[in-house]
């Protein structure tokens, strides 16, 4: 059994031995990598948003070895004129730890980040491009306002991609960025041109325009006694998100809800709200006027599901209040708005019930 066991081990040796000579001897080359012929990405024209983190994938390597590193080349408009703006450095967060929604505080939130200068454009080693959210409408020319896209308006890119088995360019990306949408719903403004949108109904009539409108479910009227709603053609309640002009600290997010007369609505009246698990918020402050939170932005602070974001991609902000009803059954109304909040600063949502006030007595 020894005997067989040293011939086993004297062939393996041999063998090993002849191939290192003949690689030798005969110059043989290492092996190289295999790069595609084919490798392509499935979508060259981007359109991102400035002011959020757009990450864009769609690389196909076609078998090719990894790894594979990409690099942006040959950045130009479509005229031949230089582009510079799309690699300005920024500052922008990163994170070093999850994010999970369980944070009980904003310092527990931040420690799982950190700031990094980035160039605002990138391509990440999975030939994924990233824009991130320190892009500005100032850095970064959005698209044109008459929503063109003509050759000189555009940037045009190239896209090396290589392995040790060779390279590859990719012609001709088109990169063509929408100007800051700094929260979502955004049917209020045209995406062009950052102003007001129209009515939806009347498009050409420049006094009336368009609004986020909020979900409305068994609110009825205090007057009329029958159910609100809020769409094209009749809008009982409006919503706005705008910022907070004062009374902020920098990362807040104030809820109000104003009446007919656009006064505040006292919270205490929507008495089956759960304020303290709608937002993913700390010291909240409730007055007669509104409720308030410290948050930290962006909102969702990532596109995960959550409690306070069951999707995601959107936050939810939901009042909902109950009365007795004919019979004395207990009778509950709900509205609210899915939403997202990009830009840091102070913030409010604003739930305006311009025609009838919701109905609060009891029957």
């Amino acid at each position: 059994m020894k005997l067989i066991i040293y011939k086993y081990f004297a062939l393996l040796l041999l063998t090993v031995t002849l191939f290192s000579s003949c690689k030798k001897i005969f110059d043989l080359p290492d092996e190289k990598d295999y790069m595609s012929n084919n490798v392509n990405f499935s979508n060259k024209i981007l359109e991102p948003i400035i002011g959020r983190t757009n990450l864009i994938g769609g690389f196909n390597s076609d078998n090719s070895t990894n790894p594979i590193t990409f690099e942006i080349v040959n950045v130009r408009f479509g005229d031949g004129k230089p582009v510079s703006d799309l690699f300005t450095t920024a500052p922008t967060y990163v994170w070093t730890a999850p994010y999970t929604g369980l944070e009980k505080s904003l310092a527990e939130i931040e420690a799982k980040r950190k700031i990094e200068t980035h160039p605002i454009f990138e391509i990440r080693s999975s030939g994924e491009f990233i824009l991130w959210p320190s892009a500005t409408n100032q850095i970064l020319k959005p698209r044109p306002t008459d929503s063109t896209n003509f050759s000189q308006d555009t940037r045009f890119f190239d896209v090396k991609v290589k392995n040790t088995g060779g390279e590859r360019l990719i012609r001709d990306f088109q990169i063509r960025p929408f100007r800051e949408r700094p929260y979502e719903p955004s049917n209020d403004f045209n995406a062009y041109t950052g102003l007001p949108a129209p009515d939806p109904n009347f498009p050409f009539d420049q006094k009336r325009r368009d609004y986020i409108r909020p979900y409305l479910n068994n609110v009825i009227g205090a007057t009329s006694s029958l159910n609100l709603v809020s769409n094209n053609e009749k809008k009982d309640a409006v919503v706005y998100i705008r910022p907070l002009t004062s009374g902020g600290n920098g990362h807040s997010l104030r809820i109000v809800v104003l009446g007919t007369d656009s006064l505040p609505i006292d919270p205490k009246f929507f008495n089956e709200t759960v304020w303290d698990k709608m937002i993913h918020g700390f010291n909240i402050q409730k007055t007669d006027k509104y409720v308030q939170y410290d948050v930290a932005y962006p909102i969702p602070l990532v596109e995960i599901p959550t409690s306070y974001a069951r999707g995601g991609s959107r936050a939810k902000a939901e009042l909902s209040y109950s009365r007795l009803g004919f019979g004395g059954t207990r009778t509950v109304g709900s509205f609210g708005v899915d939403f997202a909040i990009y830009k840091a600063g102070d913030w409010e949502i604003v739930f305006h019930f311009k025609n009838e006030n919701p109905k609060f007595a009891n029957e």
